[in-house]
């Protein structure tokens, strides 16, 4: 949200907050209705107050409307959780998330040894991209050679390929599969 949008929510959440109140309290009977009435006539009888109440009730309505109707979501940034925008002189592009997983997954199925995958891509405010990866591995296994060689794997692929940099690839193995002699039939 930008400053003056903030801004303008602030004040207008003080002035309903200040009318809730002041309507609550002549429900519960601590300030006289007949008073507020005819404090009320009195403002409306004035030519120059009565016209900035009316001014100021224009910008709530007005302002009500384009919360409730418009959204205010930068379109930008929004596109920008769903992958990575370049730009060049030529132009733009979204490298996707899904892009990122998919070639993340097409790097982890070239190691023998691992049953089952699944990938997540987070991008922090930097740009920085950070690849989540849940493993299912097969027997004789070392897991932190794996780990190691996987990770490695990863970052130079999307360097290569996407020219992006990858600030971690975690590795989580969810499992360990011990294959025996049904299973390998």
């Amino acid at each position: 949200m930008k400053i003056i949008e903030r801004i303008v929510l602030v004040v207008y959440s003080y002035i309903i907050l200040v009318l809730a109140t002041f309507f609550s309290l002549i429900i519960l009977g601590l300030i006289d209705a007949s008073l507020v009435q005819t404090i009320i006539e009195k403002i409306l009888q004035e030519d120059i107050l009565s016209k900035v109440i009316l001014g100021l009730n224009a910008v709530f309505i007005l302002l009500s409307i384009r919360c409730i109707f418009f959204d205010t979501r930068d379109k930008k940034s929004e596109k920008e959780k769903q992958g990575i925008l370049l730009k060049n002189e030529n132009g733009k592009l979204l490298i996707s998330k899904e892009t990122i997983e998919n070639l993340t997954n097409s790097v982890i199925k070239e190691f023998e040894s691992i049953e089952q995958i699944s990938t997540k891509t987070t991008i922090d405010k930097e740009n920085n991209l950070i690849i989540v990866v849940n493993l299912t591995v097969g027997p004789k296994v070392i897991i932190k050679e794996l780990s190691v060689n996987l990770q490695n794997k990863i970052i130079e692929t999307v360097k290569n390929t996407l020219d992006l940099e990858v600030k971690e690839v975690n590795i989580r193995v969810k499992s360990y599969v011990a294959k025996t002699e049904e299973n390998k039939g």
